[in-house]
């Protein structure tokens, strides 16, 4: 008779961790229990959990509000979750959260989850385009993510992605997970980020795809002064008639810097129309 190999790993429920997913369940109480500290659900509260998985944070959420959403990608775990918490109020949406409509919900907003790695960098850019309907977010994802997130001007870890978040949230790396809190344990550390939305009156960019069309410009040629990665946007005249050093590069730059060289060409954009 054939004999197939055991799986590495198989876990509660008789659910297999699929890779397609990026599926690594928690299942630390202690951080488990940290995080929802953390996060400080009250009943009141409108939130909504991505990635709920086998229901790690989803059962102690669920224990502190009325009313609790999910998002899950993965139909057997959806199915299992409306199963097992009928009578709780939670409303189970199944399907993608990179083409969830989160202003389908009410405001304001509060998202968690243990993200997915393989889709973490989109989903967060995905989010950007609800910021003014959020509270604030509490996720967990890998360590080099989030030291991308709060990373600091002139870091090697600052890139394209700290200043799209940095414009809109203020970002705060709250503490380590370790991968055995893990199973399967990943083959990398995680972290756990608070992100709380900047009223849109404190954000001054007046045209902000051209913001992120300059972020994305720059960092596109990161290796490359401002002056060359640039060409076509801004020269080296615009730059300094915007207070900026066009010999510096990308990551040297803060978001008000970007928002001052995005807005310098949205004035310069109208000059003409003044004469």
């Amino acid at each position: 008779m054939l004999r197939r190999p055991v799986p590495e790993f198989v876990i509660a429920d008789g659910h297999f961790p699929r890779k397609r997913f990026g599926q690594h369940f928690l299942t630390d109480r202690a951080i488990i229990e940290q995080i929802i500290d953390a996060i400080d659900p009250r009943p009141e509260d409108n939130i909504v959990e991505i990635g709920p998985g086998l229901g790690a944070l989803t059962g102690p959420l669920l224990a502190r509000t009325r009313e609790l959403h999910t998002i899950e990608i993965d139909r057997d775990l959806a199915a299992a979750m409306r199963q097992r918490h009928a009578a709780d109020g939670l409303v189970v949406h199944e399907g993608d959260a990179l083409k969830f409509d989160f202003s389908a919900l009410p405001a304001p907003l509060r998202v968690v989850g243990n993200l997915p790695y393989n889709i973490s960098t989109p989903l967060l850019f995905h989010l950007v385009e609800f910021a003014d309907r959020l509270r604030d977010l509490h996720f967990m994802l890998q360590r080099e993510v989030v030291e991308r997130m709060v990373a600091l001007p002139s870091r090697h870890e600052y890139v394209r992605l700290s200043v799209a978040l940095q414009y809109r949230f203020r970002m705060r790396r709250l503490f380590l997970v370790p991968p055995e809190a893990f199973r399967p344990p990943p083959k990398v550390e995680s972290a756990v980020v608070r992100m709380e939305p900047i009223d849109r009156l404190a954000r001054a960019a007046r045209d902000e795809a051209l913001l992120a069309r300059v972020v994305t410009q720059a960092f596109s040629h990161r290796r490359k002064t401002l002056k060359n990665a640039l060409q076509g946007l801004a020269s080296a005249e615009d730059l300094a008639a915007f207070g900026i050093d066009a010999g510096l590069r990308a990551e040297n730059l803060s978001v008000p810097d970007f928002v001052a060289i995005a807005n310098g060409l949205v004035d310069r954009r109208a000059e003409p129309h003044q004469h």
